[in-house]
């Protein structure tokens, strides 16, 4: 009879658990918890030899695992028959009952009610201390964040973190706690250039550039930490952030979609935990709790000479080749100008692309119309101001970086987006559309115009065209309606 098979399993830190078990099995843990990045073979560590293009969760030499992993763990050992040995508990469960959360929230005395779905969340994070809430962009995460924070205020002794992307998202969130009814004044901190980390307030709202370097003795202050656009969590800037919190014991992810890989799934829940979907964008749009959604693929066909002249190009020259065409370029400017209702047109390539595209805009519009430019190098309060006062217009153009408004700018007032540039990425696409999708003073639906490029030649299909194929896929699977419309472009 063969002898038993058995793991120990030690809870190192908040952030690890140690195995130690034989070699054969911590060998079988290693691949198991390996998994390839895609389009590693277009990185320059793989091409130089110096990575094999793998990512490995689990380290064979330490034994160490992401404690949000632990669940992972459990399945692969009953699968294998084999036993875990551990002397403490590595994730906890504590229910919660109806009404006690009920009496919570009320006791909270929010300005704006919660929906079903924030509370479902809610209830989720505090039942299981740890985990990522996936909740579509325009869905109310900063709520959510509001009330775990009146929870952990009350129930740990020390602070609580909540880090963001950007310093707009510092400023947002601190004023949607004030619009909630809290005193963001004597009670939040924001770390960021400019501003220094008060100590006597429970709170810190800080942009990840500003904890990145900051020793490991600074992040012992937090009890709970809250992890806003978690899907970014996957670099190594913001992982080494959250292992250097080894004794935060709640550890929440907010983000409203990821990338649709197994690998960027396990990183994050190792991080914070198990995903729980609350809602969908397409329930929260069939609810009319956000602004319906009409998408018009415009697919630009150029002309003969310059698909020939583009055959065999790679990558990035076909990117150039679109963000210097006179002709495309003169289509977005007239789409652009002809829009009712404020419109954000996000591109790609700043000196390239989108200076060229604001000139062009700004210089044909009528005057009086409000015509913006919005990429990195433009400072927070400027970056606000341009937010509020499309607030409060009706036809205003904002050109603007997918880096800079992609990502946790909320404009309610937000009629139509034009993707200019090409991308594939679920992620930013997904997000982008949600810029739009908030609901506003008489303003109930958003028009999404998706720009694609024809530049095929003897039945070879672009790049470009290709990606805007994987869009589609993602329309599909989000189940939005859409329409695609051929456009032949004219020198």
């Amino acid at each position: 009879m063969a002898a038993p098979r058995y793991i120990i399993v030690e809870k190192k830190d908040e952030v690890y658990i140690k195995i130690e078990a034989d070699a054969d099995i911590r060998k079988n843990l290693s691949d198991y918890f390996s998994f390839e990045v895609p389009g590693y073979r277009f990185t320059p560590q793989y091409r130089n030899r110096v990575w094999d293009g793998r990512i490995r969760l689990y380290s064979y030499a330490t034994g160490q695992l992401y404690v949000g992993l632990y669940p992972y763990l459990e399945h692969w050992c009953n699968e294998q028959k084999i036993e875990i040995v551990k002397n403490t508990e590595i994730i906890t469960n504590k229910e919660h009952t109806a009404a006690a959360l009920d009496g919570l929230v009320n006791s909270y005395d929010i300005a704006i009610p919660p929906r079903s779905y924030q509370l479902d969340a809610f209830r989720y994070a505090i039942e299981n201390e740890r985990g990522l809430i996936l909740s579509p962009t325009a869905s109310g995460k900063s709520l959510i964040s509001y009330m775990l924070c009146r929870y952990y205020l009350n129930k740990i002794n020390n602070n609580i973190l909540i880090i963001v992307p950007t310093t707009s998202l510092v400023e947002q969130l601190y004023k949607d706690f004030i619009d909630y009814g809290f005193d963001s004044e004597n009670n939040i901190s924001r770390n960021y250039h400019g501003y220094d980390i008060e100590e006597d307030k429970r709170i810190v709202i800080s942009t990840w550039q500003s904890l990145y370097n900051l020793p490991k003795t600074f992040f012992a202050q937090f009890g709970a930490v809250i992890g806003d656009e978690a899907h970014l969590f996957k670099a190594v800037s913001l992982t080494k952030i959250m292992t250097k919190l080894v004794d935060c014991k709640y550890r929440i992810g907010m983000t409203g979609t990821l990338d649709g890989t197994k690998t960027h799934k396990l990183v994050l829940e190792g991080l914070f935990g198990r995903v729980n979907q609350v809602t969908t964008t397409k329930e929260l749009i069939d609810k009319k709790q956000l602004s319906s959604l009409k998408i018009n693929c415009l697919v630009l066909g150029h002309t003969e000479f310059n698909k020939k002249e583009m055959f065999g190009k790679k990558y990035h020259e076909e990117l150039n080749y679109l963000a210097q065409s006179e002709s495309r370029n003169k289509y977005i400017q007239n789409l652009c100008l002809a829009l009712d209702g404020n419109t954000l047109c996000l591109f790609q390539l700043v000196e390239k692309h989108g200076k060229q595209l604001y000139e062009m805009i700004e210089k044909k519009s009528e005057k009086g119309r409000n015509v913006f430019f919005i990429y990195g190098g433009i400072e927070a309060d400027e970056r606000e101001q341009v937010r509020a006062i499309t607030e409060k217009s009706d036809n205003a153009i904002i050109v603007a970086s997918y880096g800079t408004f992609s990502t946790g700018i909320n404009i309610r007032n937000l009629h139509n987006i034009i993707f200019s540039s090409p991308s594939k990425s679920r992620i930013r696409s997904l997000q982008s559309i949600g810029r739009g999708l908030r609901l506003g003073d008489n303003k109930t639906e958003a028009t999404l115009y998706d720009i694609a490029d024809d530049l095929t030649y003897r039945e070879k299909k672009n790049f470009t065209l290709q990606h805007f194929a994987e869009r589609i896929n993602i329309y599909n699977e989000e189940g939005f309606d859409y329409q695609i419309y051929n456009v032949s472009l004219k020198e």
